[in-house]
């Protein structure tokens, strides 16, 4: 397939769902490539995995950076170096700056194990569990300045069983998070989804 869109993937950790993205763009009718995978963390596992299927990385730690926004023109100069179009979010813990967000809007999405708006942040696993709900599940969604309130691309559901824990609980949802992603990023990526 000609005309794949190019991808950049940020991470803070492991990258599952950053693998998931890879696997899924090994397809030859897949409508995106992974150009690159940063992280904010030098150590992040994720890098290993992505060099490994011989895609290129790059890390920079906060602390050698005055700012939020002199990070963020970084991470921007080096994802442009890569001539990435889009951008996706797999567990990349830092808040973004407005204008890095702005420079990127309606090409960065993120990934997230709630069905949003509910449960914005951190530890939904936990807080859908206290609050017995009966149904949890994640979001693809378009990047805002708001924490986790751009528009949804597509959710996933999964039903609370009684005596999960947060950790089964989150294990069932990865499960959908590994299928949804890159289901979703093939949507932005042919143009189906806009914001």
């Amino acid at each position: 397939m000609t005309g794949k869109r190019p991808v950049a993937i940020l991470i803070s950790g492991r990258g599952s769902n950053m693998t998931a993205l890879i696997e899924a763009a090994q397809a030859p009718d897949y409508p995106a490539r992974i150009v690159g995978v940063f992280s904010n963390r030098a150590a992040a596992q994720g890098l290993q995995t992505a060099a490994s299927h011989g895609i290129a990385t790059a890390s920079l730690a906060q602390s050698a950076f005055p700012d939020r926004d002199a990070f963020d023109q970084a991470m921007t100069a080096q994802l442009e170096r890569w001539g990435a179009e889009l951008v996706c979010l797999a567990g990349f813990m830092r808040i973004l700056s407005p204008a890095f967000v702005s420079h990127w809007q309606g090409r960065l999405i993120n990934i997230h194990p709630s069905l949003l708006p509910a449960y914005k942040g951190l530890d939904t696993h936990a807080r859908v569990l206290a609050a017995g709900e009966t149904e949890h599940g994640c979001t693809v969604h378009f990047v805002t300045p708001g924490l986790d309130e751009g528009p949804a691309i597509a959710q996933a559901r999964v039903p609370v069983l009684p005596g999960d824990t947060a950790d089964t609980l989150a294990a069932r949802v990865l499960v959908e998070e590994h299928r949804l992603y890159p289901e979703a990023l093939r949507r932005l990526a042919l143009g189906d989804v806009s914001f």
